[in-house]
């Protein structure tokens, strides 16, 4: 029945690597699942039979398909279905876009779809890395032109060892997360993340990678398109008229000459608009219907003049030199009552940055196949159409900005300290202003100016940059701090972000076949020198360190580790005891299934009031101890005070002030906050407690009937806390 169905197998990172073609999806295009261990991807390709009228550009999609099936869950919510995509999802199809995309015929406009399903994980394997390697091969045996094939890798540091294609295990503990894709000769793309690893390090895991994949996957694919691989279809170019460009570039290079040549994008969009206006008045009745087709003939000119500037004469549209970046700006503390802001500027690129900061409990709660529940910290990007001048709606955040903000979210996460250290939850929002360039590396400047504006003990500072790259056969050349034109007519936008000490990540977006060792090289110089720079110059002399202190309306932070058999004590029956607390103490307590607990509020001391409580619940109480608890009842002969649910204790009148107390009203009444000490626990389990005594000893009182030579003297700093000068808990005067 299944005649065409095929198997293929090769050692891959020191695991077997298993295809499979023939057997379903039959009316793809191209069609295969990829084994590797426990983990299935499926991935399918397809092309429409024609061109796709009115687009100057390769429609392709690459989209990945997470399955909660493959890791043994249901879905959440009331529908009990997978919905929109993930954004880990979003981000690894973005992974899979960046290396395939240059490699398709650039005028080919034939929809392109890939689909990479994942239908099993065994959590050992990542199956992003995969699904590249699938859609890879279904490509390639598919009839769809393309220039493959590519293959992917991970590779991690794990002490100080390069890792290929890490298990679970060793990418816990791994200072890098690297994914690279590339093809026979080059690298095509690299996506990182980095414990502040350094640029000789990073360089060898990527060429480790590179070697692995032409000696495993390279050969492997084209062994198995050599087999069964379709014959590529023909299709209609779209390539610009020949003689309609040459005709526009003879009589209007130096125009657009000159319009380009200014620092500001504004002016050079006003000086280009009649050049394209008059270009339009020409030419559109010499060729009726292809108004498309001149501006790209206009676009096509500007990237010759733009390039040609570039290579010939060394020469950038603003004027800078190669290594030179646009004039820098950094602000911290511009908005009231938020937690923390920053403004950082690049030319005319700006991004302003605002932290907010929450309880633990804040964190995202994440429904997907990876074994990450929560996320602590969470970066946000919006782009809005004003940013680049422009007039339309806002519909949320699409690909790019998912990918930007997990770009900035990954160069910070590794100088983000730690749960245990700073026992919050973190938000940025980074919101471009104005973008010409490089609005990603912008975001991740000032997210660190607005962190530390906000307090975050952060470990080190990280700055980010982006380094471009011109082409033409074996000539090639590279500059900082792209700009707009730069990025649009270039080959190679490489982002790099990092601290003095290493890069903590790593965007390569790619317009040609692949890079060489010796580019990737010179861009991380470049990008390092460029990034201290930035950290030196502009960012430090604005915001030194973190602030000492929160701002005063971010909420104050207390955490504590309570024993696993005590939690249940502390929540209490249905969940009163720590409702009441929360309701009194006007607190968040949030307690995680291991003992950690955090207690979060605006007033730090209601936050130690819980925690007096919650230590009190767990702890009995002892003879000596203190404890802020809350008047219940007031009897004659006292007051009963309860330092914590379910504990309450009495204060006699003779133990109510440091005077003689006539009624217990003239000193407390019912529901008065007051400091206590347990003088003693009798046979029956009842606290006596005394505030004379803890006024005495806490606040430095001194007895009314004291003669000033006896007045017992608050210890100083140098004395032990046993050695205090005590009275007699039963001499009541």
């Amino acid at each position: 029945m299944f005649e065409n169905y095929k198997t293929f197998k090769t050692t891959f990172a020191g695991r077997e690597l298993m295809v499979e073609t023939g057997k379903v999806c039959g009316l793809a295009n191209g069609s295969c699942w990829v084994h590797y261990g426990e983990t299935v991807v499926m991935v399918n390709v397809t092309a429409s039979a024609k061109p796709r009228e009115g687009v100057d550009f390769f429609p392709l999609a690459v989209d990945y398909e997470e399955k909660l099936y493959a890791v043994g869950k249901i879905p959440g919510g009331y529908l009990k279905r997978e919905g929109r995509p993930s954004e880990k999802a979003i981000l690894n199809s973005r992974v899979v876009d960046r290396p395939m995309r240059p490699l398709f015929p650039k005028d080919m406009r034939n929809d392109v779809a890939i689909v990479m399903t994942v239908l099993a994980v065994d959590p050992e394997t990542q199956p992003e890395i995969i699904a590249m390697i699938g859609a890879s091969i279904a490509v390639s045996i598919s009839d769809i032109p393309w220039n493959g094939p590519i293959g992917g890798i991970s590779v991690g540091l794990v002490d100080g060892e390069i890792v290929l294609m890490p298990d679970a295990k060793q990418r816990a503990k791994s200072d890098l997360q690297l994914t690279v894709a590339s093809s026979e000769k080059k690298v095509v793309m690299i996506e990182a993340g980095a414990n502040e690893v350094d640029d000789d390090t990073m360089l060898k895991a990527i060429m480790a990678g590179h070697e692995e994949i032409n000696k495993s996957l390279i050969p492997f694919i084209k062994q198995i398109q050599a087999e069964i691989g379709k014959p590529k279809f023909s299709f209609p170019s779209m390539e610009v008229d020949h003689d309609l460009f040459e005709a526009i570039q003879n009589k209007y290079t130096e125009q657009v000459k000159f319009a380009l040549d200014t620092d500001d994008k504004n002016v050079r969009e006003e000086r280009l608009q009649p050049i394209k206006d008059a270009i339009h008045a020409e030419f559109d009745e010499q060729y009726p219907d292809k108004a498309a087709m001149i501006d790209e003939c206009i676009y096509k000119l500007q990237k010759f003049i733009v390039r040609r500037w570039l290579l010939d004469e060394q020469k950038r549209v603003d004027g800078r030199g190669m290594d030179e970046m646009r004039p820098l700006a950094a602000e911290v503390g511009l908005l009231p009552r938020v937690h923390g802001s920053g403004l950082f500027t690049r030319g005319q690129t700006q991004v302003m940055t605002i932290t907010t900061l929450g309880p633990v409990s804040d964190s995202q709660k994440l429904d997907g196949i990876d074994e990450e529940e929560t996320k602590r910290y969470m970066h946000h990007y919006n782009f809005p159409a004003y940013s680049v001048g422009e007039t339309k709606a806002s519909r949320g955040p699409g690909r790019r900005e998912i990918g930007h903000g997990a770009l900035a979210q990954r160069a910070l996460e590794p100088v983000i300290p730690p749960v245990e250290e700073f026992p919050y939850a973190i938000r940025l929002v980074s919101e471009v202003l104005s973008s010409n360039g490089s609005t990603s590396q912008a975001s991740i400047c000032g997210s660190t100016l607005s962190l530390m504006d906000a307090g975050v003990p952060i470990k080190s500072p990280v700055a980010g940059i982006s380094c471009g790259l011109i082409t033409e056969g074996d000539r090639w050349m590279t500059m900082v701090d792209i700009q707009g034109l730069e990025d649009f007519f270039g080959d190679m936008d490489f982002k790099v972000a990092g601290t003095k000490k290493g890069i903590t990540a790593i965007q390569m977006d790619l317009k040609i076949h692949g890079l060489t060792p010796e580019i990737i090289k010179e861009a991380f110089a470049k990008t390092h020198k460029a990034r201290n720079y930035i950290l030196d110059e502009v960012m430090l002399p604005v915001i030194a360190e973190p602030r000492p202190e929160l701002s005063k309306y971010a909420p104050k932070m207390l955490s504590t580790i309570v024993p696993v058999d005590k939690i249940r004590e502390v929540i209490g029956s249905g969940g009163k005891v720590i409702q009441k607390i929360c309701a009194e103490c006007d607190v968040t307590i949030d307690i995680e299934d291991d003992g950690h607990c955090y207690v979060a509020g605006i007033d730090i001391e209601k936050c130690r009031r819980a925690m007096d409580i919650i230590d009190t619940i767990v702890n009995d109480p002892e003879p000596g101890s203190y404890y802020s608890g809350r008047v219940t009842r007031i009897m004659d002969f006292g007051a009963f005070v309860e330092i914590a649910p379910g504990k309450e204790g009495l204060v006699h009148i003779s133990q109510l002030d440091i005077k003689r107390t006539e009624n217990v009203t003239d000193v407390v009444n019912v529901g008065d906050i007051v400091k206590v000490k347990v003088l003693e626990i009798d046979d029956k389990g009842r606290l006596n407690l005394s505030r004379r005594e803890a006024l005495i000893d806490l606040d430095g009182a001194v007895p009314e009937n004291v003669l000033p030579e006896k007045q017992p003297r608050r210890e100083r700093s140098d004395r032990p806390r046993g050695d205090r000068p005590r009275r007699d808990r039963n001499d009541r005067h």
